[in-house]
């Protein structure tokens, strides 16, 4: 394909044409850019260092921490959602800070959770009770989750944590039922997440919401966390009112304030390399079996649900050679969706999807004993360098001694 893509999930190529810059990558195989991850970076640095609020990297997102170095240079620190992830940020971002919030605590993983967490975050006041108190003896900065119930989510309920009967967050219906000034006395912060790759406009909206609920709790904290789903890098994102949003909540609650973005990190910093397998026919469609997989190697296409973009096509049916493609395994539903081609596809062709760097490589799996693909680096100079090898083991290690 000799298209020059200029959609931003390909900006980073520079109008190089994939086929031949990822021709000796085997596939199929996860690329992640440094010269993307680092364009990220410098643009949160930058709304930190115009309104002093502090960004953290939501690893689960973006986990892979051969890049937590470059990284370090720009954000804060990592949040995680249980121990494992709030290791890994500790020991692979050692100069961040390390804040972690999980739906429920477990006395097996508290205590060592302690050894790496700065901020403890709480998704109910029955856990504030049961841990804040270990916690604030070991110096640990305690906040709690708060559901401002104002959803702002179209099309993806899946991901609105204030949906009715949401197991994420305390209403202030629950707080007023629940809350004693001995736990209140606890609590250095309120955190809220309710956003998904959305605009500051619906940060906005969300934060009127939160102030009417919690007005009175918001000046006796020392820090308020806006949590993820903040689109920031996304080219047409409103910075303005995103940095408006964030000297407001300052101003008006004398609060320091946290975004921790996982998607706005690494977003357009990855490709994901497949090869065409086989071409069959099912009544007036045509099929590519590729080499990678929906359901193992990008599944937030089929939880989502959405079309990941594909250098040089477009979606849909309209004009062209119309493909479904597909992966190899046994689901049916193991489709990745209907693309319009220039030119025909054939056996052995390369297909590179962009945007791949977030929820892949941190959520893939071997069902189908799938092999995982490798992960390389695309250095700042051009080079690249395979940072993985994954094989059978990797699949029987999950299922057995």
């Amino acid at each position: 394909m000799a298209v020059v893509e200029t959609r931003p999930p390909f900006t980073v190529l520079q109008g190089q044409a994939p086929t031949e810059l990822f021709a000796a990558i085997p596939t199929p195989a996860y690329v992640l850019s440094e010269a993307q991850l680092e364009k990220n970076g410098q643009l949160l640095a930058q709304v930190m260092e115009r309104t002093g609020c502090k960004i953290l990297l939501a690893q689960k997102a973006f986990s892979n921490y051969d890049f937590y170095p470059l990284l370090g240079k720009y954000v804060a620190g990592t949040e995680a959602s249980g121990l494992y992830e709030a290791r890994l940020g500790w020991e692979e971002l050692a100069e961040g800070e390390v804040h972690v919030f999980c739906g429920a605590y477990t006395d097996e993983d508290f205590g060592e959770l302690l050894s790496y967490a700065d901020h403890i975050v709480f998704n109910s006041i029955h856990q504030l009770a049961k841990f804040g108190p270990a916690a604030k003896d070991a110096g640990k900065s305690i906040g709690l989750r708060v559901n401002p119930e104002c959803s702002t989510q179209e099309g993806h309920a899946i991901y609105d944590p204030c949906a009715p009967g949401s197991r994420l967050g305390v209403t202030r219906a629950v707080w007023d039922k629940e809350m004693t000034e001995e736990l209140l006395e606890l609590l250095d912060g309120l955190h809220f997440h309710t956003l998904c790759e959305q605009d500051a406009d619906d940060l906005e909206t969300t934060l009127e919401a939160l102030t009417e609920k919690f007005c009175d709790i918001l000046p006796r904290m020392e820090w308020l966390n806006m949590g993820g789903g903040h689109h920031i890098t996304r080219p047409v994102y409103d910075l303005e009112k995103l940095e408006h949003c964030i000297t407001r909540a300052q101003n008006l609650f004398g609060v320091e304030v946290y975004l921790e973005p996982g998607e706005a990190v690494a977003l357009n910093a990855g490709f994901f390399l497949t090869k065409v397998l086989d071409i069959v026919e099912n009544n007036d469609y045509r099929i590519a079996i590729l080499d990678g997989s929906a359901a193992c190697h990008m599944p937030d296409v089929i939880e989502m649900p959405y079309m990941p973009p594909l250098y040089g096509e477009e979606a849909g049916q309209e004009g062209g050679y119309c493909y479904r493609l597909g992966g190899p395994t046994c689901l049916s539903g193991d489709v990745i969706g209907d693309y319009s081609f220039q030119e025909e596809l054939h056996v052995g062709d390369l297909l590179v999807f962009g945007d791949m760097a977030i929820y892949t490589t941190c959520k893939n799996n071997t069902f189908n004993g799938m092999p995982l693909p490798n992960i390389w680096r695309w250095s700042r100079e051009g080079d690249f360098h395979q940072l993985t090898h994954f094989g059978y083991e990797d699949f029987k290690m999950r299922l057995g001694k």
